[in-house]
């Protein structure tokens, strides 16, 4: 099917990459130079416009601000906005007012082509069946894992490769960033599909029975051995084994399994002679096995054995592009398994709480989040208060406190006794030529401890201070306080925003960090 795709963006070397981009996919792509002439545009076009690519940093009227006025007109079509490097606040801002999905410039046609591949794929009939085909069946593949980021696409290319050969795979990344799922999909993507995938987490299991439940045991070979016992070697013959935190495999074990991976034998505990078996080995770590072989935990020579084909795969928060595809899939998937008359959508102000979030447990907490939210749902849609775990580690999502720390209080009889008190102190007086004079720094933090973003009129030698300067500290203040929004700082400050940018400039301010730099 041919896709219609509108192309917002105020730079035309920008544009003209995008229109290439949109086009090498195949879809038929319109083009505006700003959010004014995009609207103007989906007023008068007779075109079904499918998926809407906008940049954020725009003169006229930029993307925030189209977002706003689209979604007042009703427009609902899935928008894919475009951020600079760092400029996360910016994403939440956009996902809060209604975008699909993001993309960090410099954007590569690869990835955008997955974003509008992705936002095409809203039908919920494809979900649905999506999802019935998932429950009859275990078997997993590269198409079933969501990702839409270029570091994520990478490692599923690698292990795609991977899945065409027995080479043996490390899969390293932290706890729940979505290892076994990896392996699953190279087991069905390879010769062995269909034949056994045995999953064991090595760090579960009690030392003195990692032997016995990886190679088994005959009758009679210890104390409690009342009859044999099948390996998960001999349960996996012919298809995959997927050795979970392989780190934490005691040293004796690791010898034998350095025998298993070279010459395809194991000694069962107990028996008189060894076995053969034909197993694809597929390894898992959250260690940095390097530095376990260093420390003696970890035998070199298996090190070099396994770590043959190593792929990492990036935690959540390294690629929160894919953190509204993974929250909608999961969204929809647990609809249908608490069998909802209707399936849950993920609301703009959820989304953009989700991607703030840096998710410590990876994909498996974000599960976890939207499973409890799917359950205790009252409407339609999940919005922030289906979160509210993780809108409490965020101050961003508690305008209330933003709103109490942004006034600052009255001058009372307590503050101004503080500073009389104080005036006593060494530090409320100027040392050099002004030895002695009071510091109006000093003073103003003893009355208001917490008066940290107050701009001072004088500097250190009493007299006014130059204009720029102060312009400068304000500046630096407002986009502090604004988070960044260029637009609402400049409309605060009563200037353009091309007086602002270039105001940035002169000063050195990075736009893109604007935390960082009111820090």
């Amino acid at each position: 099917m041919i896709a219609q795709i509108l192309v917002v963006d105020d730079d035309p070397i920008q544009r003209r990459l995008l229109k290439n981009a949109v086009e090498r996919y195949g879809h038929a792509a319109h083009l505006a130079e700003n959010g004014l002439a995009a609207l103007e545009f989906l007023k008068q076009t007779s075109v079904d416009i499918n998926v809407i690519v906008l940049d954020l940093m725009m003169p006229e009227m930029d993307g925030l601000t189209f977002l706003a006025a689209a979604r007042e007109l009703g427009i609902d079509t899935p928008v894919i906005v475009q951020t600079g490097q760092g400029s996360i606040e910016y994403v939440v801002q956009a996902m809060r007012a209604g975008a699909f999905d993001f993309v960090v410039k410099p954007v590569s046609p690869e990835r955008i082509g997955a974003s509008i591949s992705n936002a095409l794929k809203l039908d919920q009939k494809e979900s649905k069946s999506r999802a019935g085909r998932r429950q009859r069946t275990s078997a997993v593949g590269f198409g079933d894992i969501v990702s839409a980021s270029p570091d994520m696409l990478r490692v599923i290319d690698l292990a795609q490769r991977a899945s065409h050969s027995n080479i043996p795979v490390v899969l390293e990344g932290e706890s729940g960033v979505g290892k076994e799922m990896i392996a699953r999909a190279i087991q069905s993507n390879g010769d062995r599909a269909g034949k056994p995938f045995i999953t064991v987490n090595c760090g579960a299991i009690p030392h003195n029975l990692v032997e016995s439940i990886l190679f088994g045991h005959e009758k009679g070979a210890f104390t409690g051995a009342l009859e044999k016992h099948t390996g998960k070697f001999v349960e996996a013959d012919g298809g995959t084994l997927f050795l979970d935190e392989i780190g934490d495999l005691p040293l004796d074990v690791q010898v034998k399994l350095l025998r298993a991976v070279q010459q395809g034998e194991i000694e069962t505990v107990g028996a008189a002679k060894v076995q053969k078996v034909n197993v694809r080995l597929i390894s898992a770590t959250n260690k940095d096995l390097i530095e376990e072989v260093r420390a003696g935990r970890f035998r070199e020579d298996l090190y070099y054995r396994l770590n043959v084909f190593p792929i990492t795969i990036p935690a959540l928060r390294r690629r929160k592009e894919d953190i509204p595809h993974l929250a909608r899939v999961f969204a929809e998937r647990f609809s249908i398994e608490q069998k909802l008359a209707k399936t849950l959508s993920v609301g703009p102000g959820a989304l953009a709480l989700l991607t703030a979030y840096d998710w410590p447990g990876n994909i498996r907490q974000l599960e976890n989040a939207v499973f409890r939210s799917v359950v205790l749902a009252q409407g339609d849609e999940l919005t922030e208060a289906d979160f509210p775990q993780i809108a409490a580690q965020l101050p961003e999502f508690r305008p209330e406190e933003l709103a109490a720390t942004a006034v600052m209080p009255t001058p009372s009889a307590a503050a101004d006794q503080a500073v009389r008190e104080a005036l006593a102190e060494s530090p409320v007086f100027a040392n050099g030529p002004r030895a002695g004079k009071p510091d109006p720094k000093a003073m103003l933090a003893a009355a208001y401890p917490q008066a940290e973003n107050v701009i001072i009129s004088t500097d250190e030698t009493g007299e006014v201070r130059k204009l720029a300067d102060v312009e400068e500290e304000l500046i630096r203040f407002a986009l502090k306080f604004y988070r960044g929004q260029m637009s609402q700082v400049a409309r605060k400050l009563g200037i353009g925003r091309s007086t602002l940018y270039r105001k940035l400039k002169d000063y050195g301010i990075d736009p893109d960090d604007p935390l960082k730099e009111a820090a």
